[in-house]
């Protein structure tokens, strides 16, 4: 009987690296398929230690033809699609791009997974981008808002929801969406997969001055990445769940988070304030209700921990 099979798409990137590195903990084999766009190959360092039966890693873009092959001949038991163009500010200046990427790419994913009888897809979206500014009386956001997206990214991105549930319907494949808040934490990558914590991180490090786009008062619901990878294998275990939301619930501005790491890398350097950033959210706080109810999951690193996790991480590399 052979060991259980994971692909991981984007698995060279921040989040998907973390959530190999797990998969070959609970013994999973898993095969990575990234074309390393914005993913680092270093990033799977430990995962290529583990050895070929365990691991394999596969240079492939998600948009071709040959993604679709590849997943139909493995036949994994799961499928962890994190492959994507995740940025927001690129998709509104390229919104071909961004559709080709995250539309066409997950239907060349979905195809290999019906083709290959996957009994599981686990799909991760954007819940700041997908739900867009509701009124401030909805928060913290539920699944069950509709979405609303303001940016080429968040259309894409529900697009992709769209389909699932069309393979749902047709072919019986089954398949989650973990809408997530902003993920933060080692191996984040600030000129790549550029999130505000390791943006800080850096620019601290370096004593260059941080940057805070518009007044700094927007806020976000930040999830450490250990959390994450947790709601990721519990999702793959549990059948017939739709969009579940991965955040903790807790809305931080932009301005306290640059305190609380300045404080925890004893820094009193003060931020230079920019214009705001076309397509961006004013504020962003995830309801992860149920989550809890239906996997079990809930947030267990507070922000202080997460970030100082981070900092050392950072220092580090």
């Amino acid at each position: 009987m052979r060991e259980p099979v994971a692909i991981v798409t984007g698995g060279a990137g921040f989040i998907g690296s973390n959530l190999v590195d797990r998969l070959i903990q609970e013994n999973y084999s898993v095969v990575v398929i990234d074309d390393l766009s914005s993913g680092c190959q270093t990033n799977l360092r430990d995962a290529e230690k583990s050895g070929e039966n365990m691991f394999k890693f596969e240079e492939q873009d998600i948009c071709s033809s040959k993604t679709t092959a590849l997943i139909a001949d493995l036949k994994p038991e799961v499928v962890f699609h994190l492959a994507a163009q995740t940025d927001v500010r690129h998709s509104v200046a390229d919104p071909v791009f961004d559709a080709e990427v995250n539309i066409l790419g997950t239907l060349r994913v979905l195809e290999g997974a019906r083709l290959g009888k996957v009994q599981k897809v686990v799909v991760a979206a954007s819940g700041g981008t997908l739900y867009g500014e509701p009124d401030p009386s909805f928060l913290p956001l539920k699944e069950s808002l509709p979405p609303n997206p303001l940016s080429p990214y968040g259309v894409s991105k529900t697009a992709m929801i769209y389909y699932l549930s069309v393979y749902r319907h047709l072919y019986g494949l089954d398949s989650t969406v973990l809408t997530m808040a902003n993920v933060y934490g080692p191996r984040q990558d600030p000129h790549g997969e550029a999130g505000v914590v390791s943006i800080f991180a850096e620019q601290l490090l370096s004593e260059e001055g941080c940057k805070i786009f518009g007044t700094g008062e927007q806020t976000r619901d930040f999830v450490y990445v250990e959390d994450v990878i947790e709601a990721l294998i519990l999702a793959s275990q549990a059948p017939g769940l739709g969009i579940i939301n991965i955040g903790t619930g807790i809305e931080t501005s932009i301005n306290d988070l640059y305190q609380a790491m300045s404080s925890i890398m004893e820094t009193t350097s003060n931020p230079k304030y920019e214009p705001s950033r076309l397509g961006e959210v004013e504020r962003s706080v995830l309801d992860p209700t149920y989550a809890k109810s239906s996997l079990g999951w809930v947030s267990t690193t507070s922000l202080v921990e997460g970030l100082s996790r981070s900092i050392e991480w950072f220092k580090e590399n």
